[in-house]
């Protein structure tokens, strides 16, 4: 006969090993659902980036870890690789702006304020700056109340399928070499950023030619010289249009409230202006400048009348009401 409590001391080891191998089952189901989990999170999280910047049409830079150079670049070291780039545009200022006002190339408007723009001719955002604020801005600009401050930026360039970004932008740097009045820029810039004209991102990129960009000068008032000159293919100022995107994407005065960069930037009198401000305060894009600036509506294009807030002053914080 067997012996009854070896018989018990049996059962007791099943039930033990048959205990344990149920609870490791239960910890790997929780451990797959918990992953799964991880995984919907993420990407509903992505989804909700991507929705984000698509309608809020913003570009953002993001240094990417296999490209260790330019991650690790201080903006100390850019801005000495900008300085020693060979071939330079006169026109531009050190930190590789394009100052322009009624006194035309280089020179600013006595006592208004500059009104600095970073912008990326892929960028949706910077067309929608374009198309509702530039109007106001040339007027401005051509009265003496303001001076432009245009900085072009190319780090989209890899979203399309023929460089477009390095060709309708050193285009435009050309344009600023080579044709005095600064009309004929905005107007180009205007051209580009229509939006019968701007192509799309990625796969939604159509191919332009520099025949079509050519035609955008044309229409903006740019000789035919010029305008077959920027859009030969040369693309001279390639270079530092690089490096000047290089350098301006890691100023920290140019962040955004998440700690990096994107487009569209703007300042005022060197102040970060954040394009957020418009929805906080329930207003316009335009209506919202101008009261950043201190300016009535019915006062733009007056000359003689200039913005409250002058040539030194911050914005006026709009939303403060």
């Amino acid at each position: 006969m067997s012996d009854p409590k070896r018989q018990t001391k049996r059962a007791t080891r099943a039930e033990r090993r048959a205990a344990e191998e149920a609870a490791k089952r239960a910890q790997e189901a929780q451990a797959a659902k918990e992953r799964k989990q991880q995984t919907i999170i993420g990407c509903i999280v992505v989804a909700i980036i991507v929705v984000l910047v698509a309608v809020g049409g913003f570009a953002v830079y993001k240094a990417m870890s296999s490209s260790s150079t330019q991650s690790s670049t201080t903006v100390d070291e850019a801005y000495s690789a900008l300085q020693k780039v060979k071939t330079k545009p006169a026109n531009a200022s050190d930190d590789a702006g394009f100052l322009i006002s009624s006194k035309g190339y280089g020179t600013k408007a006595e006592g208004a304020p500059t009104v600095a723009i970073y912008m990326e001719p892929l960028c949706p955002g910077c067309a929608s700056v374009n198309q509702n604020l530039d109007p106001t801005l040339k007027k401005m600009m051509n009265a003496g109340q303001i001076t432009l401050d245009l900085h072009f930026l190319n780090f989209q360039n890899n979203k399309s399928s023929d460089d477009y970004s390095n060709r309708a932008f050193n285009g435009a740097i050309y344009i600023a070499e080579h044709d005095d009045d600064p009309d004929h820029l905005l107007d180009y810039l205007a051209n580009i950023y229509d939006a019968d004209f701007q192509p799309g991102e990625l796969s939604n990129y159509v191919s332009v030619s520099n025949d079509k960009l050519k035609e955008q000068a044309v229409k903006a008032g740019v000789s035919e010289d010029v305008a077959s000159a920027a859009f030969s293919g040369e693309n001279e100022y390639v270079d530092w249009l690089t490096a000047s995107n290089n350098y301006t994407v890691l100023r920290p005065e140019l962040f955004s409230s998440s700690g990096g960069f994107s487009s569209p930037t703007l300042t005022i009198n060197g102040e970060y202006w954040s394009l957020q401000n418009i929805t906080l305060a329930k207003t316009t894009m335009v209506k919202g400048f101008l009261d950043a600036i201190g300016l009535d509506e019915n006062q733009v294009g007056v000359q003689g009348k200039l913005p409250s807030i002058g040539a030194s002053k911050k914005p006026i914080d709009i939303t403060a009401n």
